[in-house]
C-alpha cells in the first residue's frame, strides 16, 4: 500500500471512530449532566423534584412549556426496582422515562391511566416483582423520569403542586 493510501485509510478510520464516539457518547454525557441537575435538589436519587413554575427565564428543562407543571426523578436501579406513582389529575398528564443515553423508552398518560398510575421500573432482563401491576424494563440502571401535568393558570399550577405531593419515586422494598 502506498504511503498516501495509508494516510487516507488511517484518516477514514479516525473519522469513523470519532463519529461513533460522538454519536454514542454525547447523549450519555448530556444525560449525566441532566441526572446531576435533577438529583441535586434532593438528598438522594429516586425522589421526585418539583420544578418551579415556568417563566420566560426558565431553562432547567430544554424549552419548557409554561402551561405544564413538571416533576422529575433521577432514578437509580442499582439498589433494586423503583416504584413510581403518579396521582390522578383531571387534565392531561404524562409520565416519560428516559434511559442514560437520553432515549425515551416509555410513556404513559391520562388516556391510558385516567386515575393516575403506578409503575414498577426494573433493569431489563431482571425478574419482575410479584404483585406489580405494571412493570417497565429500563435499558439502563440510571435515568430520568418526568411527570408533566397541564396547568396553564396559577391556580392550576397550585393544584398540580398539591397533586404532585402524592407522587412517589422510591426504591421498592
Amino acid at each position: 500500500m502506498s504511503e498516501a493510501r495509508t494516510y487516507v485509510v488511517a484518516g477514514l478510520l479516525i473519522a469513523i471512530a470519532t463519529h461513533f464516539a460522538i454519536v454514542f457518547g454525547i447523549p450519555r454525557v448530556m444525560m449525566h449532566g441532566a441526572f446531576d441537575r435533577v438529583s441535586a435538589h434532593s438528598a438522594h436519587t429516586n425522589e421526585w423534584n418539583e420544578a418551579p413554575r415556568v417563566t420566560a427565564a426558565s431553562r432547567t428543562i430544554v424549552r419548557p412549556s409554561p402551561d405544564l407543571h413538571y416533576d422529575a426523578c433521577a432514578y437509580d436501579l442499582s439498589h433494586g426496582p423503583v416504584v413510581m406513582r403518579v396521582a390522578a389529575w383531571p387534565n392531561y398528564w404524562s409520565l416519560s422515562l428516559f434511559a442514560d443515553n437520553s432515549d425515551n423508552f416509555y410513556v404513559l398518560d391520562d388516556r391510558e391511566a385516567h386515575e393516575g398510575a403506578e409503575v414498577t421500573l426494573i433493569r431489563a432482563g431482571h425478574e419482575h416483582p410479584k404483585d406489580a401491576a405494571r412493570v417497565v424494563e429500563s435499558p439502563s440502571d440510571r435515568g430520568i423520569a418526568l411527570v408533566r401535568r397541564l396547568a396553564p393558570t396559577q391556580s392550576d399550577w397550585d393544584a398540580a403542586h398539591t397533586a404532585s405531593a402524592h407522587d412517589v419515586c422510591a426504591v421498592l422494598h
